[in-house]
């Protein structure tokens, strides 16, 4: 079964008149970088439309989530080079019309999640991007692309925080199956690509180093020492949800939206 919008994504380009758009193939260019600054968009009103339109998109787009969470941080005053960004990603979704998050018939009901982070990714307030891709055996049942709340300090508190985030999620995936007589037990398993943050979650010294962590980032230590989870570590080519944290080559953003289920229809 394939989930998809089509008929959604081709309204939502007759309302921007770019149904005859050239087509790209990322939704994100990896050099630009958007800032508040510059010439203010003559009609924001549109564009916190086609944003909005865009969010109800990534029900059944996450290839989409990263772009659209970025557009998403400038609605109070949007410039000329965001509006830029929103018709790059319509270009794309232009060239992806068949496209559709894909669900089917898995062996198995193990729940295992990526998380990741763009340390200090963005050039406003330094804040990293968190993303994760929560997966029931071989399908894809939720994910996210999210700017941190708050700065932080080194690479491994920022993917530290991501794995909170993800732990958080498994465990209402965790509770919701239970609730319906499907979960087996097993501990779920957390994929990270960054070995600090990995030894954290099974030490329980508290290094000098994260002190200033807040606390409620630490429930998914308890977590690890109760078995619920299991926290490994993937290389970093190996990532799935670098997708939701940073723009990407073509090459590179393609493998990952067919790891993810996204596929033609």
């Amino acid at each position: 079964m394939v989930l998809s919008q089509r008929r959604y994504m081709t309204d939502l380009l007759t309302r921007v008149r770019m149904v005859d758009c050239k087509p790209l193939a990322t939704p994100a260019a990896v050099t630009q970088s958007a800032t508040p600054s510059g010439e203010l968009f003559d009609n924001p009103t549109q564009y916190r439309r086609i944003v909005g339109a865009l969010q109800y998109l990534t029900i059944t787009r996450p290839d989409l989530s990263y772009s659209v969470n970025h557009l998403c941080q400038f609605m109070h005053a949007p410039t000329i080079d965001h509006w830029a960004m929103v018709k790059r990603v319509l270009q794309y979704i232009k060239g992806k019309l068949h496209y559709g998050l894909h669900l089917s018939a898995s062996p198995t009901t193990s729940i295992h999640a990526y998380s990741d982070s763009d340390w200090a990714g963005c050039p406003v307030d330094r804040k990293s991007t968190s993303g994760y891709a929560v997966f029931l055996g071989s399908n894809l049942i939720s994910w996210l692309s999210r700017k941190q709340r708050t700065v932080a300090r080194s690479s491994t508190e920022a993917e530290y925080k991501a794995l909170a985030d993800v732990a958080a999620e498994v465990t209402w995936v965790v509770s919701l199956l239970r609730e319906l007589g499907l979960h087996t037990s097993q501990p779920s398993t957390l994929w990270c690509d960054n070995l600090g943050a990995t030894y954290l979650c099974a030490n329980p010294v508290f290094h000098a180093r994260t002190k200033h962590v807040e606390i409620d980032y630490h429930f998914v230590r308890d977590k690890v020492a109760t078995g619920d989870f299991k926290v490994n570590f993937i290389s970093t080519k190996d990532q799935l949800t670098d997708i939701f944290t940073k723009p990407l080559p073509g090459s590179r953003f393609t493998a990952l939206r067919d790891k993810l289920n996204v596929v033609s229809h």
